[in-house]
């Protein structure tokens, strides 16, 4: 087992050093926020009292931060200076592409390997250990990190080079954004056709129709599995962070110059639902205001 310096115990960060500590690691973690710290320490991690000491020592470094903004300041003022130069160095948050080759070159000038790691799954995945996680880097990065990544999720892939697993998790975000929206409006329009929503499911969800958003996470309450309708649209993937990664995407289409109309729409569209102070709300939500739309209200 190794120790670990793990920066940023939000609400995916402090399930992932959680299982980290459960699979033996030495993991020393820091947060801006005593309750985060607080809760890291009773699930077995040792709390630092400042990234310079979470960071001594560290045979691997892992963030989760919120933004690149606060990657490039972490990496920059913190990891640079204290981290070990043979740590494997570990970004799991989402941000934009640019930053993260960004700061991969800035390491790599400092004789570091690192890799970008961004993660899908939500937070009872990370809760659970189940995520799924989309590397971008080197080989060598890869397979350094691999070890630690594989005690937090239940699948790790090299999408290829450094920012690739940055561009694999938004636009992966990008098509459930659509297809959310498109099972949305399916559903709704099934019901003013006179459709019993289960029966709409059970056709679909075995036709061409079918998508993960239909069959595993059905926007209305009492349809399909057990999902974030069922619950109020409490818990699950919150809109804020879905727009977060369509504004990634739309950020990203620009700079290729890639014409990406549907994700140009549901980012648009999330931008509304958002903007109607759902931000916590569960993205699957969005279902509500396009009732209110459709009805004309």
């Amino acid at each position: 087992m190794a120790r670990v310096a793990f920066i940023g115990l939000g609400n995916m960060g402090g399930g992932m050093a959680a299982n980290l500590a459960k699979k033996g690691h030495d993991v020393r973690a820091f947060d801006l926020s005593p309750e985060a710290l607080a809760k890291a320490e009773k699930a077995g991690c040792l709390a630092a009292a400042s990234a310079a000491e979470a960071l001594d020592g560290a045979e691997a470094v892992i963030t989760m931060l919120p933004a690149g903004s606060h990657v490039e300041t972490v990496y920059a003022d913190a990891v640079f200076a204290a981290a070990p130069v043979s740590a494997i160095l570990i970004d799991c948050s989402t941000i934009d592409v640019a930053t993260a080759r960004r700061v991969a070159e800035a390491a790599q000038a400092k004789g570091f390997t690192m890799v970008d790691a961004p993660v899908s799954g939500g937070i009872a995945a990370a809760s659970a250990g189940t995520l799924t996680f989309m590397v971008g880097g080197s080989a060598e990065g890869f397979e350094r990190a691999q070890p630690f990544l594989a005690d937090m999720g239940k699948a790790v892939i090299h999408a290829g080079v450094g920012g690739s697993g940055q561009a694999a998790k938004i636009v992966n975000n990008m098509l459930l954004g659509v297809t959310m929206v498109g099972t949305c409006e399916a559903f709704l329009l099934a019901q003013k056709l006179g459709l019993d929503p289960q029966k709409f499911f059970d056709i679909s969800s075995v036709s061409s129709g079918q998508s993960w958003s239909m069959t595993s996470y059905a926007p209305l309450a009492g349809v399909g599995p057990d999902t974030p309708a069922d619950h109020d649209y409490q818990g699950g993937f919150a809109t804020a962070l879905m727009l977060k990664d369509l504004r990634l995407a739309m950020e990203a289409a620009s700079g290729a110059d890639a014409d990406t109309p549907m994700g140009a729409k549901a980012a648009e569209l999330y931008e509304r639902f958002n903007a109607q102070g759902q931000g916590g709300t569960d993205f699957s939500g969005i279902i509500r205001m396009l009732d209110e739309r459709h009805s004309g209200s």
